[in-house]
């Protein structure tokens, strides 16, 4: 089918066309009656005029393609111009050749477009084939941080998940300690002393009870995020404590944390220097950025952590100290929670070093940038 607005180029295309190895079933004028001929005519290739009034090439080509995606279309057009090359290859062009070609070269479009091949004019092809080939580089690579961005969504529901359920974990052993204490006390064989002890005793169990499920509520919000100055954060936590120094350069980019989340982080840091260092000991906070991170050290002046508690000082604190003998009582977070909230904001909460003179807790949140592959040598 040929379709093109020009009656007398119309007509030069029929003669030419009219070989024994090609059949002309149907003609238009305009786009709109091509898209009335073709499912009367059923033609297998389309030789189309890009610049028609009412309805162009492309929009031809788009809706035909719709309707027979298996038809074979070769543009034609007077003009050559790249972008209106690569829109007709866009809507589903399998070939495009100038006006002015020599009618061998239309003929061996047309020949192509039947066979599902594709031909382009020589006068343009290396042009549309470099933007072409620019394109699908663009595309692969959006196709790539598309996956990645995937990935890393994967990656934070996974530490969501991990995160939950430590929450519970972290909550059963209290509830449980304050659930047996009202059951003694319930008890017929206490002692009015005794009674008053278990009392005393319930209520501060059930208010440190009250203020983990309060940092709970805010460790499970650990995904809304937004850009946090974790200087200024460090410092609001540090000014009620004289011997907490803050060091860290001007102008420190800021990652994105839930700033609820980021506080008390750093106060479970900060408790924890504050509790396992003298009285008149000093502690150190210093920020720092690298390329991929922004740093957070806590620094103190104890006693240090034996290896073998290393690692177990990040299981749930309920399992290292009993919540009703616990000797250094927290914020309520705990290293454990600390470093899954951390983990929930792409970062993490490690001990980096321990020994006589202090230890060093390590608080990375991630800048949003990854490293790529290094280059070959």
């Amino acid at each position: 089918m040929v379709v093109d607005d020009n009656a007398g180029f119309r007509e030069s295309l029929l003669t030419l066309l009219d070989t024994e190895q090609l059949l002309v079933v149907g003609e238009a004028r305009t786009g709109e009656e091509a898209l009335e001929l073709i499912n009367r005519i059923d033609p297998d290739v389309v030789l189309m005029d890009v610049r028609m009034p009412t309805m162009d090439g492309i929009e031809a080509t788009r809706r035909l393609k719709e309707l027979r995606p298996d038809l074979g279309v070769v543009a034609l057009t007077g003009h050559e111009d790249q972008a209106i090359v690569r829109e007709m290859l866009v809507a589903g062009a399998s070939g495009y050749v100038l006006k002015d070609s020599d009618g061998d070269d239309i003929l061996h479009a047309v020949m192509q477009a039947a066979l599902g091949g594709a031909v382009l004019s020589p006068t343009i092809a290396p042009t549309v084939i470099e933007e072409l080939t620019e394109a699908f580089a663009r595309e692969r690579r959006r196709t790539q941080e598309l996956e990645e961005a995937h990935t890393a969504l994967v990656q934070r529901a996974a530490r969501r998940h991990e995160l939950v359920s430590r929450l519970g974990h972290e909550l059963r052993t209290p509830v449980t300690v304050v659930l047996g204490m009202a059951q003694t006390l319930a008890g017929k064989d206490a002692t009015p002393a005794q009674r008053e002890e278990l009392l005393s005793r319930l209520v501060q169990r059930a208010t440190e009870l009250a203020r983990l499920v309060e940092r709970f509520e805010i460790a499970v919000d650990a995904d809304l995020t937004e850009r946090v100055n974790v200087v200024e954060h460090a410092h609001a936590v540090a000014d009620e404590h004289p011997r907490v120094r803050i060091v860290a350069p001007p102008d420190l980019p800021e990652p994105d944390l839930n700033p609820l989340v980021a506080t008390r982080i750093l106060e479970e840091l900060l408790d924890n220097a504050l509790k396992f260092s003298a009285e008149d000991a000093p502690v150190r906070i210093e920020v720092s950025a690298s390329r991929w991170s922004l740093d957070v050290r806590v620094s103190d002046r104890g006693p240090g952590i034996s290896s073998g508690d290393r690692e177990r000082i990040f299981e749930p604190l309920e399992q290292v100290e009993p919540l009703n003998v616990r000797t250094h009582a927290g914020p309520g977070l705990g290293l454990s929670l600390a470093r899954t909230a951390a983990r929930a904001m792409d970062g993490d909460v490690i001990l980096e070093r321990s020994g006589p003179r202090g230890s060093t807790f390590l608080w990375t949140m991630s800048l949003g940038v990854q490293p790529g592959p290094r280059p070959a040598a």
